[in-house]
This record gives structure tokens, C-alpha cells and sequence, in this order.
């Protein structure tokens, strides 16, 4: 049985991308800290492993890791947007708030699962979850964005570090999937173009289940009518 550990898998884009795994018939490792949203998912699928765990806290995730064993894809997903406003206004609290999570958070999970991964025959695979954000940014954006473009950082550095241990990484940059996140942007700018979440979860489906000579290394999927291109 194929196996992945998801990060922020208790809502939006995580919750989505496991609950489409396991009814693909994969066992799922839900790495999330609302332990009753986890346990939700868990009792409705048998394949499902409920690991509650702050990805900040280093020693909490390698529990959560040798607790699940084996890893064949880890989904490097959990984030948080922020505060928006120009830099002047952003408190370095929340800026902190941000980098905790989207930076020390993903490199504690790739770390861990690169850790397992190279003493795997099979090695692995990690997916991390970027954003357009990654490329351009929304206006006001200035904590998600800065941490976004470090998230790229991390997927060509594994990438090559990788090679030797038969481990891949590639980036999934989503825009606008209906998810908690973008409901509370959508709620400040009602015309906001989104799709439904499911896009993006088949969307790292596909990455997942590429053979090991094959990776994706960079995937953009997105509301068709936002505007990224020429982004305003």
C-alpha cells in the first residue's frame, strides 16, 4: 500500500488531498494540531493514522514520523497567510507568526521525511505546497510572499541533495482554491475568481503517483480567470 504524510491536514487544501488519497486506497498520515478534525477523518476511513502535532515543534514531528513509519510521499502543505498591509504596518510578531510556520515548519517535515527517505531503498518523494505568491505577489502581501520564495529555495535544494537517494521533490503552486484561507481574502474582494479545492488535490494525486524515474518538478494550478499573469 502507498503511503503519504500530509501536513495541515485538517482543513482546505490538506483536508481535500486526503480524503481524495484514501479513497484512492492509500494510507494517510494527518499531521495537523486540531486533533478532533483529524479524528473526523480518521474514524470515516480505516487507512487513515490521526498524528496531532504543531509542525513547529520538532520534537512533536519526529514523533508523528516514527509513529507512521514507511513514507513514500510527504505533502509539505501546512501554511498561514498572515496579516495584510504594507511592511510599515505588519507587527514583527506576525511576521514572525508567518516564518514559523511556512518556513521552520517545512523545513522540520523535509527534514524528517528526507531523513527516512534516505534510508529507504525506494527513497521518496516530497511535494511542497508553494503558491503563486511564490512568483508574484498579491498586494499587501509581504509575510506569505517572503516565505513562499524561501518555500521555492527548499524545493531545488532537495531536489539536488536528493538525487543521490533516490528522493524527488517537486512544488505545487496554487491559486485561489476555495480553502479557509482564501475564503477569508475572497471576503474582502467578493469578485475574487476561485475553483474547488478537489483541482488542486487530483493535482498533487498526479504528482504523487509519477514512477520514481519521473518527477514533476514545478506544477501550477489555478482559477482560470484570477490574475496572475499581469497580476493586479
Amino acid at each position: 500500500m502507498n503511503t503519504i504524510l500530509i501536513t495541515g491536514a485538517s482543513s482546505g487544501i490538506g483536508r481535500a488531498t486526503a480524503e481524495l488519497f484514501l479513497d484512492q486506497g492509500w494510507r494517510v498520515g494527518l499531521v495537523a494540531r486540531r486533533a478532533e478534525r483529524l479524528a473526523e477523518i480518521a474514524d470515516a476511513h480505516p487507512n487513515a493514522v490521526a498524528l496531532p502535532a504543531d509542525v513547529t515543534d520538532a520534537a512533536a514531528m519526529r514523533a508523528a514520523f516514527e509513529s507512521f513509519g514507511h513514507i513514500d510521499v510527504l505533502f509539505n502543505n501546512a501554511g498561514l497567510f498572515g496579516m495584510s498591509g504594507p511592511i510599515d504596518e505588519i507587527p514583527l510578531e506576525v511576521w514572525t507568526e508567518v516564518m514559523q510556520v511556512n518556513i521552520n515548519g517545512m523545513f522540520i517535515a523535509a527534514q524528517l521525511a528526507f531523513e527516512q527517505m534516505r534510508k529507504q531503498a525506494d527513497g521518496g518523494r516530497i511535494i511542497n505546497n508553494g503558491s503563486l505568491s511564490a512568483y508574484v505577489p498579491r498586494p499587501g502581501s509581504v509575510c506569505y510572499t517572503m516565505s513562499k520564495h524561501a518555500v521555492t529555495g527548499l524545493t531545488r535544494t532537495l531536489s539536488l541533495d536528493g538525487r543521490p537517494f533516490n528522493i524527488a521533490c517537486g512544488q505545487i503552486d496554487i491559486g485561489n482554491a476555495e480553502s479557509e484561507l482564501v475564503a477569508d481574502l475572497k471576503a474582502a474582494n467578493p469578485d475574487m475568481d476561485t475553483m474547488d479545492v478537489k483541482h488542486a488535490a487530483s493535482s498533487v494525486l498526479h504528482m504523487a503517483q509519477m514512477p520514481p524515474e519521473a518527477n514533476v518538478q514545478f506544477m501550477t494550478v489555478m482559477a482560470t480567470k484570477m490574475p496572475y499573469i499581469g497580476r493586479g
